[in-house]
C-alpha cells in the first residue's frame, strides 16, 4: 500500500504519519523505514517493531473485551472463524448445539480463507479459528489438531480416464491458499501437469465448473461427494490430505465461553 493509503487508513494526513513515525524512530534510536527509489520499505528493525506492535494491539483488544464482559456481567462473546468446509460441514452440528446450550453467549462466526482467519486471530479480532494447518506459523499462535481431510481428483463426466500425465486443465483454489499449495505439490509428485485455467475460494464454484466441463479439480471428499449431483473421483485413493487445526493466540486471557467451544470442537474431532 502507498504512504497516502496507509495514512488514510489511520485517519491522518501523510504529513502527520511521517511526523509520527519520525518521532517513534527518534525515541527508539532506530531507523524503521529506508528509501528504495520513490518507495519506503521497512528495515529489519521495522519488521520487529511491527511484530511487537501487532502483539500489543491484540492484547489491548483482548483486555478491552474482558473488561467489557466484566462490566456487563455477561457470560461472554465468542468470535470464532472457520473455513467453509468446517462451518457448513464438519462442525455445523457442534456450532448449532453450542448456540442452543449457551443462549447467554453472543456467538459470532466469520467464514473466510485460512490466511485471513489466521491474521484475524493474530490481531485479536477473533478468539479462535478452524483453518487448514499452515506450512509455517508465527510464535504468537497456538495450533491444536482437529481432523484430517482426504482430497481426491475429480474430472468432467466426459473426460477420458487417463494417467496423471493426462490430467487437467485445472480449476483450483487461489494460488495464495494453503490448500492450493498442498494440491500443487501433490500433483507434481504424481507427475501431473498443473495448468490452472480458473480459481475460486468456493468449493461449490469449483464443483460446478467441473460439472460444466471447464476443468478438473481436487477437493475435500466431504465437499465434492455429498448433496445433489456429487462428483465421482477419478481414483478412490486420495491425492493428498490436509489437516484442520484450531488456532488461538498464545497468552490470551482465559475465557470460559471460548474454552467451552474449544472443548466441543475437540470432542467432535476425537469422534471423527
Amino acid at each position: 500500500r502507498t504512504w497516502a493509503e496507509a495514512a488514510a487508513s489511520l485517519g491522518v494526513t501523510p504529513s502527520a504519519l511521517s511526523q509520527g513515525l519520525a518521532e517513534l524512530e527518534r525515541r527508539l534510536g532506530l531507523a524503521l523505514f529506508a528509501r528504495d527509489g520513490r518507495q519506503r520499505r521497512r528495515t529489519p528493525a521495522g519488521d520487529e517493531v511491527l511484530r511487537y506492535a501487532t502483539d500489543v494491539v491484540a492484547r489491548t483488544a483482548e483486555l478491552a473485551g474482558w473488561a467489557e464482559r466484566a462490566r456487563a456481567g455477561s457470560t461472554g462473546r465468542v468470535r470464532i472463524g472457520m473455513i467453509d468446509a468446517a462451518a457448513v460441514g464438519h462442525f455445523a452440528d457442534d456450532l448449532r448445539r453450542y448456540r442452543d446450550e449457551r443462549p447467554d453467549v453472543d456467538l459470532r462466526l466469520q467464514v473466510a480463507p485460512s490466511a485471513e482467519l489466521l491474521e484475524a486471530v493474530s490481531s485479536g479480532s477473533l478468539d479462535a479459528a478452524v483453518v487448514v494447518e499452515p506450512a509455517a506459523v508465527t510464535g504468537t499462535l497456538a495450533l491444536e489438531p482437529l481432523l484430517v481431510e482426504p482430497l481426491r481428483v475429480y474430472a468432467p463426466a466426459d473426460a477420458a480416464r487417463v494417467g496423471p500425465s493426462g490430467w487437467g486443465p485445472w480449476v483450483l483454489f487461489p494460488a495464495a491458499s494453503h490448500t492450493r499449495a498442498l494440491v500443487t505439490e501433490a500433483l507434481r509428485r504424481a507427475g501431473a501437469p498443473v495448468d490452472v485455467v480458473a480459481e475460486s475460494n468456493q468449493p461449490e464454484v469449483l464443483r460446478a465448473m467441473v460439472q460444466l466441463g471447464l476443468g478438473w479439480t481436487v477437493l475435500p471428499v466431504a465437499q465434492a461427494e455429498t448433496g445433489p449431483d456429487p462428483l465421482v473421483p477419478v481414483r478412490a485413493t486420495p491425492l493428498v490430505q490436509r489437516r484442520l487445526v484450531l488456532a488461538r493466540r498464545h497468552g490470551a486471557p482465559p475465557d470460559p465461553a471460548v474454552d467451552a467451544l474449544r472443548h466441543a470442537l475437540l470432542r467432535r474431532s476425537s469422534r471423527a
